[in-house]
């Protein structure tokens, strides 16, 4: 299907959807400067003829205010002996409501019905900077007409903050680690705070018998707008300061998509194409960023996992960070397209109980657990445990998978300073991976077209499964020096075990309908160490400075592996005939490897002004390879190493605007010698990027990135001695990438971005220079958006709509056939009344015939049909 054919009802929904954002007016600021401090002056809210704030106005529909107006006539900021209070002050009688929006290192709470209003008459933003040791600003805004937004950003954590309800308003204690433990508590000096002309005096702090207010503080992204990342710094920089793109993909689009799957979580992330099928009994995630694949290591909190695509359940996953382009510098080993980080759900210190239960097309059954609270009674021992249970049919004949996910975290408070965490994960999986030819599917078959439900395997559940078990356990261990100097070491251990049955295509007759196959086996057995140590400083030399970053990482995979190939009978595409015998053994292997690695890096973020940043890092790595033939008794060692550099500047002429260029490295080792018999060079990627940040306002941002990327010391085939390889291969992709997600509306949300890509190969000796990468489309398109009804008798009600367009792509480096574009269309309807949510998703809702991806002209993956999935929720 092209974007042409798209039908007129879901291009009104597209315009309808931004239309808000274009139709927002801005409401600019005049600064006057005297002797004494800045004094920022707006119009009166009342003054300003607004644009519509929810989809009911928009259509003109009549709205009235569900309460009065509170005006808070005052703002105060006075220290405590623990750390400070904000003191939002209303007329005697008056109550704030307080709604929670934390996310990463910040406190944000938006209060309802009220607005700002000062002696002088002006609403204000108020700002206190560094009031407390461990929080480097407080603010008070009108967000909008009817909300005050408190925000208090952590330095390396979000702050503690009790409520209290006193005669004078609403008072928020705010307390840190770094705070409690500042002794004596009388050398706390006075916060700086701006004022009007006419500053209140601070008084003395509230006294104990104020009635404290409950207030759950999840600590999780609640929205599709997130402020910040550990990704692609370590060090929990806010995205507009990251000169790389990078993309989150919050807590709330996981759930308002029902996604369980990291392909599906991908979606969402433009230059981010999956090279997998979507079969739901499948659990492994493969994909190409920027043009190239990736392997199965991935990021979870920061720490390398060499098998963190394997049989993949998001049931404990908080959101996903995708960092675009090489990380090298960071992290080591990885692809040059980019790199995904998953971050696990932490324990929290309010109880907080959530179970789900989810049925779907084609016998899918989905329920899960999320449990978390405090262990003892001074909250310093924390738990979380989640467990989910998967068991589903598919689209395809015969198959099915089962997937079961056990993760507890514990977590310990030692002292102020130090903070020690516990994680395990076990998932058991069976799954499936079928795929059918090109001729037949996506290139024509005289016979006619091949049934996209067949399954070239069979119903005996012998002849094609794959079970996977994983056990991960590990801790993170964080203690801060002092307000500026901390460490962080981390370790996890990793046990894998794999067994697989399957059928493997060969070749297609002439006939066009005779699939030939092999029969394979296979056992693997991995087991993969993981530790890396960082120290992380802030000092300024002059008035420049540094947030520094020190660390190393050690890592260790050894994996052995047994496998085993059969001749099989070959089977007829247009009439199957199952259950036929297995031939002679045509070949056994049986081998092992092992791998350690060490990494030494430094990196220094520099402020040269409030505007103007750089980001200098570089790293050095080495490793050594064994690996062992164990049929032919051999084994050959191979050791090498790698410097990967990354250079940045970001440029802010306004706050919300940054500018950046970037240049970085990455490195993948390359096993095996030539015919001279000298050892490979590790492959490089080198990326050169330029784009711009904006935050639209407190709650969209949205990036534009330009980059060049080239993959160089490619291995390709020996002209001279063709049972070898040389390093003359070059690949290059170069493209543009665009995202903005956030809230455009009071309710209506979006996430949603475009990417141009053009991966081609530069130089080889086995493929012509100028085939385009496969599995990688020249354009791509994502957009989801959702609006909740915020008033009114059917508050709670929400609908998602949700487009994907991916365009033409090869299905192999030949060239020889390419996928066809498709749009996929997904929907959501959701209703939430107190502690339960139910909710229906609905997965390619006009029922399109697509493909997903390809390994070659045998094996194409067709995409999932129709399907629709109910889910029900409750959680305190």
């Amino acid at each position: 299907m092209k974007i042409q054919e798209l039908s007129s009802n879901i291009w009104l929904w597209l315009v309808m959807s931004f239309l808000p954002l274009l139709m927002a007016q801005s409401v600019r600021a005049e600064v006057k400067q005297n002797e004494t401090t800045a004094i920022t002056t707006i119009k009166r809210l009342s003054e300003i003829e607004r644009p519509a704030t929810n989809v009911s106005e928009l259509f003109s529909q009549s709205s009235t205010p569900s309460s009065e107006v509170v005006q808070v006539t005052a703002v105060k900021a006075n220290p405590t002996a623990k750390g400070v209070e904000v003191i939002l002050q209303t007329t005697k009688g008056q109550q704030l409501q307080v709604k929670n929006r934390s996310t990463g290192n910040s406190f944000i709470a938006d209060i309802p019905n009220a607005q700002l209003r000062l002696p002088n008459g002006d609403g204000f933003t108020f700002r206190s900077e560094k009031p407390i040791a461990g929080v480097t600003e407080i603010t008070v805004t009108n967000f909008d007409a009817n909300t005050i937004r408190v925000t208090a950003i952590g330095e390396a954590s979000s702050p503690t903050v009790e409520l209290f309800d006193s005669d004078e308003g609403l008072i928020f204690g705010l307390t840190t680690a770094a705070s409690i433990a500042q002794q004596p508590p009388q050398t706390q000096t006075t916060p700086q705070v701006e004022q009007p002309t006419n500053p209140t005096q601070p008084k003395q702090p509230s006294a104990p018998d104020n009635q404290p207010i409950e207030l759950v503080v999840t600590g999780e992204q609640d929205g599709y707008s997130v402020p910040d990342a550990t990704t692609a710094t370590k060090t929990g920089t806010p995205l507009r300061d990251i000169p790389q793109s990078i993309q989150v993909v919050p807590q709330q689009v996981l759930r308002d998509q029902q996604v369980t799957r990291l392909n599906d979580a991908l979606r969402n992330v433009p230059g981010v194409i999956s090279s997998f099928g979507s079969d739901v009994t499948s659990e492994t995630s493969q994909f190409t960023i920027r043009g190239f694949a990736t392997s199965d290591t991935l990021l979870k909190n920061g720490l390398a996992d060499p098998l963190g695509a394997r049989s993949l359940e998001l049931s404990n996953i908080d959101r996903v960070e995708v960092l675009k382009g090489p990380a090298s510098a960071l992290f080591g080993n990885g692809s040059p397209g980019g790199t995904v980080n998953l971050i696990t759900k932490q324990p929290l210190a309010t109880p907080y109980y959530a179970v789900e239960a989810t049925v779907g097309s084609d016998s899918y059954y989905r329920g899960a657990v999320d449990l978390s609270g405090p262990l003892n009674d001074d909250k310093t021992a924390l738990y979380r445990l989640n467990v989910s249970y998967k068991d589903a049919g598919s689209f395809i004949d015969f198959a099915h998978g089962k997937n079961l996910l056990i993760a507890p975290v514990l977590s310990f408070a030692i002292d102020d300073r130090t903070k020690l965490s516990l994680e395990g994960e076990y998932i058991s999986a069976d799954t499936n991976r079928l795929s059918l030819p090109a001729v037949g599917t996506v290139l024509p078959n005289p016979n006619g077209e091949i049934p996209r439900n067949l399954n070239t395997s069979g119903p005996n559940s012998n002849d094609n499964y794959v079970h996977e078990s994983i056990s991960r356990i590990g801790y993170s261990l964080e203690h801060k020096f002092s307000d500026n100097w901390s460490l962080k070491n981390a370790f996890r251990a990793t046990f894998y075990d794999f067994e697989s049955s399957a059928f493997y295509a060969t070749s297609l007759d002439p006939d066009d309908r005779t699939l030939n196959r092999i029969f394979n086996q296979a056992q693997f057995h991995d087991e993969a160490y993981n530790m890396a140590t960082d120290i992380i400083g802030k000092f300024s030399t002059g008035s420049i400075q540094h947030q520094l970053l020190f660390g190393f990482d050690l890592s260790r995979f050894d994996y052995e592996y047994v496998a085993d190939n059969f001749a099989a009978t070959p089977i007829d595409l247009f009439n199957p005939v199952y259950n036929q015998p297995i031939g002679p053994s045509l070949s056994h292997s049986n081998g092992s490897s092992l791998i350690d690695a060490l990494g030494i890096y430094i990196q220094d973020q520099i402020a040269l002004s409030q505007n103007l940043k750089l980001l200098l890092g570089v790293r050095f790595d080495a490793f050594k390879e064994t690996d062992g033939d164990l049929v032919a008794n051999t084994e050959s060692i191979q050791s090498g190493d790698a410097f990967s550099p990354r250079f940045g500047i970001v440029y802010q002429p306004l706050p919300p605007i940054s500018l950046y260029a970037s240049y970085s490295q990455s490195f993948t080792p390359s096993i095996g010698t030539s015919f001279d018999g000298s050892t490979f060079e590790p492959e490089r990627g080198t990326q050169y990027e330029v784009g711009v940040k904006a935050d639209l306002n407190e709650r969209i941002s949205t990036t534009l990135a330009f980059y060049n990327l080239t993959r160089s010391n490619v291995l390709t085939q020996d002209p001279n001695n063709p049972d070898f390889s040389i390093q003359t291969g070059e690949q290059r992709s170069r493209g543009i990438e665009f995202n903005i997600g956030g809230e455009i509306l009071k309710g209506l949300n979006v996430i949603a971005g475009y990417a141009y890509t053009d991966a081609i190969i530069t130089k080889d000796n086995t493929y012509t220079p100028g085939n385009l990468l496969n599995n990688v489309p020249k354009n791509s398109f994502n957009l989801w958006t959702k609006y909740e009804i915020q008033s009114g008798s059917l508050k709670g009600l929400g609908f998602g709509l949700g487009l994907f367009y991916i365009g033409e792509r090869e299905g192999d480096l030949e060239n020889s056939f390419q996928l066809p574009s498709y749009v996929r269309t997904d929907a959501a309807i959701f209703y939430k009344q107190g502690q339960l949510r139910a909710q229906l998703n609905f997965r390619n809702l006009f029922n399109v015939d697509y493909f997903e991806s390809a390994d070659n002209i045998l094996r194409v993956y067709p995409g999932e049909p129709f399907t629709v999935q109910g889910t029900i929720s409750w959680e305190l």
